[in-house]
């Protein structure tokens, strides 16, 4: 789809609120992917920020969080999820809160089920790829009554 979705249509699909909803807009979407923008790397309100610092390595949750609207797109009602894995990765950059410009995260989805989804991820800022990986998803599995 090319239509853009807001911060406010992710904040009413997503349990991550206020200034821990990283990702700002949906710029693109499909069955198996999506692409979203953020500035939320680049404020001194990020509640990632460590020491006035932004590691790359959180750039992983804006992934996870990609993947959560994700699944809200594709309106299946699938259970809350947290983060399984992360395999693959790749980090070219240090830092977030140095990229200047608007953060891309893209996300791919491989595979999944009931109880997992797998999905390829990347970072894109400044015209350059920042971050790459695999995340993997664990759903949570609502709890059934034993009858005892």
């Amino acid at each position: 789809m090319t239509q853009t979705l807001d911060r406010d249509w992710i904040l009413a699909r997503i349990p991550h609120q206020g200034v821990m909803c990283l990702n700002d807009a949906v710029e693109s979407w499909d069955r198996d992917s999506l692409t979203c923008t953020a500035w939320s790397h680049r404020s001194v309100e990020n509640p990632l920020r460590l020491e006035d610092r932004l590691s790359a390595l959180m750039g992983i949750e804006y992934a996870a969080q990609a993947v959560a609207i994700h699944g809200a797109l594709q309106g299946s009602g699938a259970a809350p999820g947290m983060l399984g894995s992360v395999r693959g990765l790749t980090c070219d950059c240090d830092r977030l809160d140095s990229v200047a410009g608007p953060l891309q995260v893209r996300v791919h989805r491989l595979g999944g089920d009931a109880s997992a989804l797998l999905y390829d991820f990347e970072l894109h800022g400044d015209g350059r790829r920042l971050m790459s990986g695999r995340l993997t998803i664990v759903l949570a599995i609502p709890c059934q009554a034993t009858g005892r």
